[in-house]
């Protein structure tokens, strides 16, 4: 049976029940990064976040679909390409991508749309939007005409005319009006790709592309549109009021913007600043399971500092959490903790509250810990299920330094060094363990 989830919407600002189009599915489309360099760990947030709600859904008897884009055309692309080619940094820096978000073990979204392939729709859309007058071709760019739209600003809760789209000089003689912004932009000499449209060559902005894809793969009304609250303006404000305009219906049901990186001396994290670190190298250094457990120990809709000490504190929790599962025996668990586990799914139910589910967690940890007898641990394999870190009870059993061994070569395979990862299962092998490859990761047997 579906339990009730409630989730803060960022339209309504409230908290509010989740009520599908669909009984018992839910679609989600969450915002993905634009390709122009490899991720940060920033970029992980909303990955983990929207995979985890996923997992949550599903255990509660949903069944889920999550969509999660790659923006593969894009001015910061071209601008990070330079003299190079974009279409080739773009296709590495998505491979990269792919790499990086599969080392979290937490599997791949159920769509992966790429801008770039979405094209089709993406002009049928401008075709839709200018049919109705809410858009306008100018020297071969198209723009949306804001002020058409009565209920603009309203997710983000901005004076229309207080706004600014962040499109710079680009454009502004082309436009009707300063707020309107691009849905296509004419190609331009130094750009090296193009695709045909009725009003000619070039290629779709930025918001347009994630309309389209949303609305192809989930349709439109789908049940939750996320993202980091750094697009909620322009970039989920624009989307919204394009398919508002062109379909005559809102895009999603309910908005969900997870929050975003701090340092831990409250300083925003950027690249741009120069203070966040590449996904890759935060794993090579901590390992999933403490990259996740860090990311779920605060509220997702709350700003995380991030720096040595948080994701220390959460490779000690990995730790106690690695120990807990030693001591416990295979079965049920006893009816005296099974109130822990409730609270643990309450509180995701509530607005999917992790740090109070991992405070329920704890507790049951505890609980276990105490106890003179043998505790039987589906309790803890169920919830660590639902946060991705069920394999914790695979390595339970396995010494620090088989773990360390294994999580190299899962890095080394996903670098493609396979002979270096063969030589690092040998080194496995002889210390008496087993390795297995897993699609959360890997799995350590001891030899028979």
């Amino acid at each position: 049976m579906n339990s009730e989830l409630r989730l803060y919407d960022t339209l309504s600002r409230e908290v509010r029940a989740l009520a599908p189009r669909e009984p018992g599915r839910v679609g989600i489309y969450a915002c993905g990064p634009t390709v122009y360099s490899r991720i940060h760990i920033g970029n992980a947030r909303p990955f983990v976040v929207f995979s985890l709600l996923k997992r949550f859904l599903e255990h509660a008897g949903y069944a889920v679909c999550l969509v999660i884009n790659v923006t593969d055309v894009n001015d910061k692309i071209y601008a990070a390409a330079g003299a190079g080619s974009s279409v080739e940094l773009a296709e590495a820096m998505t491979r990269d991508y792919f790499a990086d978000t599969d080392r979290l073990g937490l599997g791949r979204p159920d769509h992966e749309p790429l801008a770039s392939e979405s094209i089709e729709a993406i002009v049928e859309e401008i075709e839709a939007l200018l049919a109705s007058g809410h858009a306008y071709v100018a020297g071969g760019d198209v723009y949306f005409r804001v002020r058409s739209d009565g209920a603009y600003g309203a997710l983000s809760r901005r004076d229309v005319d207080s706004m600014d789209q962040g499109e710079g000089v680009d454009g502004s003689a082309l436009k009707e009006d300063p707020l309107d912004f691009a849905l296509w932009k004419a190609h331009k000499a130094g750009e090296d790709s193009a695709w045909d449209a009725p009003w000619g060559s070039g290629r779709p902005g930025w918001h347009i592309e994630c309309s389209a894809m949303a609305e192809g793969l989930l349709g439109v009304g789908f049940d939750i549109h996320g993202g980091g609250l750094d697009l909620l303006f322009p970039h989920h404000e624009n989307e919204a009021a394009q398919t508002r305009c062109a379909r005559g219906a809102e895009l999603a049901r309910h908005w969900v913007h997870n929050g975003m990186l701090a340092s831990t001396d409250g300083e925003k994290m950027s690249k741009s600043v120069g203070n966040i670190s590449p996904l890759h190298e935060v794993l090579d250094d901590h390992g999933r399971d403490a990259v996740i457990l860090y990311l779920a120990s605060a509220h997702y809709r709350q700003p995380i500092a991030y720096g040595a000490e948080p994701l220390a504190a959460a490779a000690a929790g990995v730790q106690r959490i690695r120990d807990a599962a030693r001591r416990l025996s295979a079965g049920d668990s006893p009816p005296e903790l099974r109130p822990l586990r409730e609270r643990f799914f309450a509180a995701l139910a509530e607005d999917f509250n992790t740090p109070s589910a991992l405070a329920a967690m704890w507790e049951w940890i505890r609980e276990a810990n105490r106890s003179p007898a043998a505790v039987g641990d589906r309790d803890l394999r169920e919830m660590l299920g639902v946060l991705g870190l069920e394999n914790l009870f695979e390595l339970a059993g396995a010494p620090d330094e088989v773990v360390a061994l294994a999580t190299a070569r899962q890095r080394t395979r996903a670098g493609g060094d396979f002979a270096h990862a063969d030589e690092l299962r040998a080194q496995i092998e002889a210390a008496g363990w087993a390795v297995r490859d897993t699609p959360s990761g890997f799995e350590l047997a001891p030899l028979s």
